[in-house]
């Protein structure tokens, strides 16, 4: 791309990202691209399968969302059969949510087929372009956080 203005760059970006986004979904077949499991709910799910158990006020915040929304949230997984609420014996108002071998085997399916994914597509590429590629997400990434810490 020669020289071109922020504006254009981000006109370019504005076109390009969702479209790759929409061709590497299309390349999945599985529970989360079939409609069976909403974005939202695989990122309790994996949060769950990283962390272990987590309270639903953690579950809220890590999502950022409130409570109520997560409770909506965990409502349909537990209904799915991808989670379960345990409640503490002590304190009936503390509720964990635990992942059932149902949700782990959806979350180790989804996370073994996006690998493979991302495998395939960025094996067509140099390993010069893939290292630039991650060193610039990174980068963005970090940019990203420090803008969300400094809020």
């Amino acid at each position: 791309m020669p020289d071109s203005t922020i504006s254009e760059f981000a006109d370019k970006i504005e076109e390009v990202v969702p479209a790759v986004m929409r061709e590497l979904s299309k390349m999945q077949t599985n529970e989360l691209f079939k409609g069976k499991i909403t974005l939202p709910q695989f990122f309790v799910l994996n949060h769950l399968y990283r962390q272990g158990e987590s309270k639903m006020s953690e579950l809220a915040s890590v999502m950022e969302v409130t409570t109520a929304a997560a409770t909506g949230i965990v409502d349909r997984l537990v209904t799915s059969g991808y989670v379960v609420r345990l409640y503490d014996p002590r304190d009936r108002r503390v509720i964990n949510i635990k992942l059932t071998q149902k949700g782990s085997n959806a979350v180790q399916k989804i996370n073994h087929q996006r690998k493979q994914i991302t495998s395939e597509v960025f094996s067509k590429i140099s390993e010069e372009e893939r290292r630039s590629y991650l060193s610039i997400m990174l980068h963005i990434h970090d940019i990203l956080m420090e803008e969300r810490e400094g809020n």
